[in-house]
């Protein structure tokens, strides 16, 4: 592997101009595809193995016209304290409100209140209803102005008008995010390097993966039906994985640069090392990110491939136009002591040169750091055990769901609709029950939809249920029960349980059985099935991680190690999320308004994005530390050896990364805090937790049984060589020449 990757690092330097050239010509490329791509189908809910979904495919089969329904708004009116809808005083504006609306484009029709009968029982509150001849994702900023500006005018009349609804939510606002995790990865990497041209040289790389990323996926998005949501995770990932990459690439070239390797073989040695890393820990995320698709959900499925194909994308440029790159600005990329100094000159040795003690004073802290370790392994490994268990307890109480609008701010009218109905018309009016009658086995199908339609109404939570719709073949009907609780609150969910369990009994009585969805139940279900596919997301994907690094460092304990340290990182992280946005502990620091259950796809993704990107750290860090150990260090002083020379890069590529995830806290909707701010914390935890202080603390203790594998498993397994012990032989083997097999008489070094 390191011969393979040294001969491509030195073939992509010499050859830097048809590198960049080659994917410059790929990018644009797929730029072309992308701007005569079709617009991207909308994307499928779609959540197979649940009763809610498949209430739903029932309801599309038995009423066809379902699926052509449009988008809808509820117009919400409030009288002033003391006052009530229906006095004349407000007629007048109600009904123009109707009109005016009714004559927006692609509205199909209006419903007036008073008409209706949409009115609170105290007179205080009423709702229009207004439906679209489009879908949701169709409605134009224009039918969406016109709906506002009707509802501002009428707010004249003294009554409080607000609108909520699928129609009315356009694209969130772009946020700052982006260009902050940028920004503040421009910072980091300057701090870094002390180089503009090897600060910029990521910023390049990964900005060009990304491109490539959301390209592809626009380029793709008509056929694959991609959403926007799996456009951000990949520009995301490949943003912090890219810089990350990269980063270390650059960071082993100015490395070997400060040893006295001149610039081609600087680069060769640098994807050799550093690049055996990259390939690796890419693998790693591919592999967590490409398991979501065991938990059989489309979206997530989609989501998952495309963040991984941003991460291949971000290892093969990482890999090659990274060292084309440093072909263009060979000495641009060393810090100004070191290129004023003698390490530019040629090397005499393979491993030591002038420059060794730049590398040594770069990495003076970490190193530091690992010798306080080394002394003190048991404290610094049971501080760490006990911070992170002691975070990791309020996610006990977890509970997942689906925010809606009760979750946005107080600022959007969506909000201030949803907790008007809620006043007016009680808790669980914003999230009613649909069931789904299906009578055709009944001999009295209409009489069999009365006794279930009585049956719910009389359980108790249930506060109404509608008059049952029927399709056209009368063999099959809707109903909806609105609860008296919430939609995200526990009771609704104990609830929908009740209302299941009696289905055995309705089928005996009657001859005819029901299927509970809707969206409150939808979203309960899919929470069930998120929480049930944890554990055998965790099997697969730690398993197939485990035996990823069981080949990479060789060992039984360090892979375990690091499973271990990972689950005590996400373990903490999801105490963290449950304190803040579910318990409410502290959320008025982040401009969270409301608290709830967490988002139900919220523990798979950070358990596999996490889980992927603590790998990364993994092998960055304790790759260098069994470099040392191969070239004959001790244990103990292999740790140190590690830290003084991945210390600093694994802390920056952190802060890098929590910068990038942290930026999506800046948009105002509570799940994209919710995302940005758990993956930041975990990264937090994973690299300055885990990674630098359980981890040095556990191989100290170990010693050499920390590298123990047995032999039997040593003969199996093959050697891949990701620290490049093969370069260091054939330098040492040949002490005049730094050179590599395969490689001609021009491309060596002489001495």
């Amino acid at each position: 592997m390191a011969t393979l990757l040294y001969r491509l690092g030195r073939g992509a330097f010499r050859r830097r101009r048809w590198v960049t050239l080659s994917w410059a010509a790929v990018l644009l490329g797929v730029v072309l595809a992308a701007m005569s791509a079709g617009e991207a189908a909308d994307d499928s809910d779609s959540m197979p193995g649940i009763e809610s979904q498949q209430a739903f495919d029932l309801i599309n089969e038995r009423f066809p016209d379902a699926e052509a329904e449009g988008a809808s708004a509820r117009i919400v009116l409030v009288a002033p304290d003391g006052r009530k809808v229906t006095a004349a005083e407000y007629r007048a504006a109600i009904g123009t409100l109707v009109a005016e609306v009714a004559d927006g484009p692609q509205v199909a029709a209006v419903s007036d209140p008073l008409d209706a009968s949409t009115v609170s029982e105290d007179g205080t509150t009423a709702y229009a209803t207004v439906t679209y001849e489009v879908t949701d994702d169709n409605v134009t900023d224009a039918g969406r102005k016109d709906l506002g500006e009707a509802v501002e005018k009428a707010r004249a009349s003294g009554l409080t008008v607000e609108a909520g609804g699928g129609a009315v939510a356009g694209e969130p606002p772009a946020g700052i995010g982006e260009f902050l995790g940028i920004a503040v990865a421009a910072v980091v990497l300057l701090i870094t390097f002390g180089s503009l041209a090897a600060a910029g040289l990521p910023l390049i790389t990964a900005v060009v993966g990304v491109a490539l990323t959301l390209a592809s996926i626009i380029a793709l998005g008509s056929a694959l039906g991609m959403s926007t949501a799996t456009a951000d995770l990949a520009m995301m990932i490949g943003i912090a994985v890219g810089v990350d990459y990269a980063l270390l690439v650059v960071s082993r070239y100015r490395e070997e640069r400060a040893k006295g390797n001149e610039p081609r073989e600087a680069a060769g040695l640098a994807v050799g090392t550093a690049g055996s890393a990259v390939v690796f820990a890419g693998l790693t995320v591919v592999i967590a990110l490409a398991g979501l698709s065991v938990i059989g959900v489309p979206s997530l499925t989609k989501m998952g491939l495309a963040a991984a194909g941003a991460v291949v994308l971000a290892v093969l440029i990482t890999l090659t136009l990274v060292p084309a790159l440093c072909g263009f600005w060979p000495d641009a990329l060393l810090a100004r002591r070191v290129r004023k100094g003698p390490s530019a000159r040629p090397a005499r040795r393979f491993r030591k040169g002038p420059g060794a003690g730049a590398v040594r004073e770069a990495g003076a802290w970490s190193a530091r750091w690992a010798r306080f370790v080394r002394r003190r392994p048991v404290p610094v490994l049971l501080g760490s055990v006990i911070l992170l268990g002691a975070l990791a307890v309020p996610a006990l109480d977890l509970r997942l769901g689906m925010p809606g609008d009760e979750a946005k701010p107080t600022s959007t009218t969506e909000r201030r609709a949803y907790d008007a109905l809620a006043d007016g018309f009680g808790p669980g009016f914003n999230g009613p029950l649909t069931l789904v009658v299906d009578a055709r086995r009944a001999d009295d199908p209409r009489s069999a939809v009365a006794a279930v339609s009585e049956r719910v109404a009389g359980t108790d939570g249930v506060v109404s249920v509608s008059p049952p719709r029927f399709n056209a073949a009368g063999d099959t009907a809707v109903i909806q029960a609105v609860p008296s609780t919430a939609p995200t609150s526990e009771r609704t969910e104990e609830l929908v349980r009740t209302i299941r369990a009696e289905r055995a009994a309705a089928e005996s009585a009657t001859g005819a059985t029901f299927e509970v969805t809707g969206t409150t139940a939808l979203n309960i279900d899919v929470a069930r099935k998120m929480t049930d596919a944890l554990i055998p997301y965790l099997l697969v994907v730690v398993g197939l991680a485990f035996l990823l690094l069981l080949l990479v460092f060789r060992s039984v304990l360090v892979p375990l190690k690091a499973a271990l340290g990972f689950l005590l990182s996400v373990g903490a992280s999801f105490g963290v999320l449950v304190t803040i946005f579910q318990n409410g502990h502290g959320s008025g620091l982040l401009g969270v308004d409301e608290t709830g259950p967490i988002m139900s796809t919220m523990p798979l993704m950070l358990v596999g994005i996490v889980f992927g990107l603590a790998m990364d750290y993994q092998v960055f860090l304790v790759s260098r530390m069994r470099e040392a150990v191969i070239h004959g260090e001790r244990p103990a002083e292999a740790v140190v050896t590690g830290f003084r020379h991945s210390g600093r890069v694994v802390t920056a590529a952190a802060v890098i990364m929590t910068s990038v995830f942290g930026g999506f806290m800046t948009g105002g909707e509570t799940l994209l805090k919710m995302v940005g701010f758990g993956l930041a914390v975990a990264v937090l935890f994973d690299a300055f937790v885990v990674r630098m202080a359980f981890v040095p603390a556990v191989l100290v203790l170990l010693g050499k049984r920390a590298w123990w594998l047995p032999r039997r498993l040593d003969r199996l397994l093959p050697r891949v060589d990701v620290e490049g012990e093969a370069l260091g032989r054939r330098a040492a083997a040949a002490p005049g020449l730094a050179a590599v097999p395969g490689t001609d008489r021009q491309d060596t070094v002489r001495a």
